[in-house]
């Protein structure tokens, strides 16, 4: 048959459908998704500035039994741990930590401990999901050292940049320098028409208060307490629609990227920080780890860049609360955000970059893996004492 013939014989409907090429089909729901985040992301800064207007309506003399407690580095440290492995989102605990620096109630050196503790505490999670797989033996061995290498890597950090602390200030001092480092606000008045909605979205938390009968305190407290689930539903909230956008991509990403060879670690480090912005929670990204290394897909040293990335790209949501905070307060607020930063960045400088000493976090995962392998209830033991028990062991010796 003849190509004429050939294009005779098609039916008309067939070759329009040629000529215009495979139908696009275009779906909103990303769009809707990612419109949703930006709300939520809203919503939470609200929140933010709502818990600091809330605590300062309480007054100075409110809150020192509170600050009593927290004066103890040691306890500030349980504090940020507890705080963090009951909400299961270090996001949430150093927002609210970064809402009472910015109020005046709590002092940026008071308040680093804290953000150290919940660097610690936001590894639960993974070493928890790590325990699904204790009836495996070799998965369970390779999943609890992934696990627990992120546990080993924010204590000793902790271990050297605390003493370090208390002793000469170094993180206050540092990012005390490298906030005066950024651009302040100048002397140019310019209605932002963010902060103009922030103020009205703030003026609207509180307005849920005043129908109430009660003093300035109840208002004050029922405005913090409105404030503090306000932050916690909608960085909830946010995980899961993130979640749901990015979550099918990373395991493909993060593969890919730890095959390219020299750049590997380097790129691994910044998709971890990269997966953990745009999920909004450490934990995805790292509990994502944890099943890859138990099959076998992926290596302890393949998996630590990304947890070291992980550790730096959750410092952001603290970052975005400072941004909410104006006024006196705003400028401790970001120094505190900072800190959570280079704490985590310093980290990085001690425990990754130099090849011997990046090999002592994994060193004491895999003996740790070892030992739960044989003894499953030293896995379990671990997981209260490291993050329950040695809490509550520093509260019985510093209260």
């Amino acid at each position: 048959m003849s190509s004429d013939s050939a294009l005779n014989s098609t039916p008309v409907g067939e070759l329009e459908a040629e000529a215009k090429g495979p139908t696009a089909t275009f779906s909103p729901v990303p769009l809707l998704k990612v419109l949703l985040a930006l709300t939520l992301l809203f919503l939470f800064l609200v929140g933010v500035q709502g818990l600091s207007n809330g605590i300062k309506s309480l007054g100075g003399g409110t809150l020192d039994s509170f600050m009593t407690a927290v004066q103890n580095p040691f306890l500030g440290l349980v504090s940020g741990i507890l705080a963090t492995t009951l909400v299961q989102s270090s996001s949430v605990t150093t927002s609210l930590v970064v809402g009472m620096v910015a109020a005046g109630s709590l002092p940026v050196g008071t308040a680093i401990p804290m953000i150290m503790g919940a660097n610690i505490g936001t590894t639960v999670t993974n070493t928890i999901a790590a325990l699904a797989q204790i009836g495996q033996k070799r998965e369970f061995r390779r999943a609890f050292a992934a696990a627990t290498c992120h546990d080993f890597f924010n204590y000793m950090t902790v271990l050297v940049l605390l003493p370090l602390e208390l002793a000469t200030g170094f993180l206050a001092h540092l990012s005390h320098w490298v906030n005066g480092l950024l651009p302040a606000g100048s002397g140019v008045t310019y209605h932002s028409p963010f902060k103009t909605a922030l103020k009205a979205g703030v003026q609207g938390l509180e307005s849920l208060t005043g129908w109430l009968p009660g003093s300035t305190f109840v208002h004050s407290v029922l405005l913090i307490g409105l404030s503090v689930g306000l932050i916690f539903l909608t960085l909830t909230l946010i995980v899961k629609v993130m979640k749901s956008l990015v979550l099918s991509r990373m395991e493909t990403v993060i593969r890919k990227v730890l095959n390219r060879g020299p750049l590997g670690k380097a790129s691994a480090i910044a998709v971890g920080a990269g997966m953990t912005v745009a999920v909004q929670s450490s934990s995805i990204t790292t509990s994502v780890m944890v099943p890859l290394a138990g099959t076998g897909l992926m290596r302890l040293w393949q998996v630590f860049p990304v947890t070291v990335g992980a550790n730096i790209g959750t410092t952001v949501t603290a970052l975005l609360a400072s941004m909410a905070v104006t006024g006196e307060g705003a400028d401790v607020a970001r120094q505190i955000a900072l800190v959570h930063l280079l704490f985590n960045v310093v980290g990085m400088l001690i425990f990754y970059v130099p090849p011997p000493t990046r090999k002592y976090p994994m060193w004491a995962a895999q003996r740790l893996a070892k030992l739960a392998v044989t003894k499953k209830r030293w896995a379990l033991a671990y997981v209260a004492g490291a993050f329950y028990g040695l809490p509550a062991l520093l509260v019985f010796l510093f209260r």
